[in-house]
């Protein structure tokens, strides 16, 4: 394998920390982009890899992300991602996951871990057990914290409604046609804001019967998880895994706009000009997903209220006008438009 600085995502990470117990059976990585702003702050995944160093390059992938979209939601906050490796059929267990916190703690502070796929709010509260450097733990009345799903679909939803508003000109998104990849925690719940106001969906999941039940329940289409990306749509909205826009991908769109939640859209860097250069509007995905870090980085932080926590969700739609609005005047793809803004507020600019 090679060093971790020959990868080719390293991007001048801070920290790349491996890390393995053999009594728990944990194997994790933790990446830590950048410190600028604050301590690296970002969730772990449990996901199975069948080659190692994938997860190595979803790590560096990832935090990289986390710097981008904790600067760009303007929070005292670098980027940083942990992901436990998952052998087939392997469980999480209350070992493995107090192995995984104690290696959080082992970092003293440098990363802040919450929750992302294959993990929960159970589960952090687990890693707590273990380390103080966590968020997303239950929470009561109006505090901040919890599921941060819900609150990263509402940012979601506002961000496509944003697009419609750019590319179409109207501020509703009845009748708008939205292919929807993914219908999990935050899928669904952008599904169902947009069923309710009247927009025609077509969904997808690699769980064919939890998109079934949801279709069926939205009065939407349903597709196959291999056929979605070729839906005729207005809004192709991805909320699943990432790497989906590739050159072929993308040249086979039939959506004049892409906006979802899931992160590290573009496969490479020259996708986003591929995209741009077929006149489609696309949403950063680290610009349009803010909400759900918005409000564990105000639990950890200590600030604010659920109130405080939707209203900087809503500066989301904001900041891709922002974006669009420079993409235009100066020819550049969004994407690099908004990794511009995000490497100059890191000091990387």
């Amino acid at each position: 394998m090679s060093a971790v600085w020959d990868f080719a995502d390293f991007d001048d990470h801070e920290h790349v920390h491996m890390f393995r117990d053999r009594t728990s059976g944990l194997t994790a990585v933790i990446a830590v982009h950048s410190t600028h702003l604050g301590p690296g702050a970002g969730g772990v995944r449990y996901w199975h890899y069948p080659q190692r160093a994938s997860a190595i390059t979803d790590a560096l992938r990832l935090s990289r992300g986390m710097s981008y979209k904790n600067a760009m939601a303007g929070l005292p906050l670098g980027g940083g991602k942990g992901v436990i490796l998952a052998d087939e059929g392997q469980a999480k267990t209350p070992e493995l996951l107090a192995a995984f916190g104690r290696a959080v703690e082992s970092l003293g502070g440098a990363y802040v871990t919450a929750e992302d796929v294959g993990m929960s709010v159970a589960d952090m509260v687990e890693i707590a057990r273990a380390t103080r450097h966590v968020s997303g733990l239950p929470a009561a009345g109006d505090a901040v914290g919890g599921n941060p799903s819900p609150l990263t679909a509402l940012g979601v939803y506002l961000g496509i409604k944003a697009a419609i508003r750019e590319t179409l000109g109207t501020d509703s998104a009845r009748g708008v046609r939205v292919a929807v990849q993914g219908v999990g925690s935050v899928g669904e719940g952008v599904a169902r804001r947009l069923a309710d106001e009247g927009a025609k969906l077509t969904l997808a999941d690699v769980d064919l019967t939890r998109a079934k039940a949801l279709a069926e329940e939205l009065g939407a289409e349903l597709v196959d998880s291999a056929a979605i990306m070729e839906v005729e749509a207005d809004v192709l909205s991805p909320n699943a895994l990432g790497a989906i826009l590739t050159e072929q991908s993308i040249e086979t769109l039939k959506a004049s706009i892409v906006a979802g939640a899931a992160n590290n859209q573009l496969a490479t860097a020259a996708d986003g000009q591929r995209i741009h250069d077929r006149g489609i509007v696309y949403a950063p995905d680290y610009v349009i997903n803010a909400g759900g870090i918005i409000n564990v980085a105000l639990e950890y932080l200590g600030q604010g209220s659920r109130e405080e926590v939707e209203s900087r969700i809503r500066q989301i739609p904001g900041r891709l006008a922002d974006i669009w609005a420079e993409s235009r005047k100066s020819g550049t793809p969004a994407a690099a438009v908004a990794d511009r803004m995000a490497q100059k507020r890191i000091g990387r600019g």
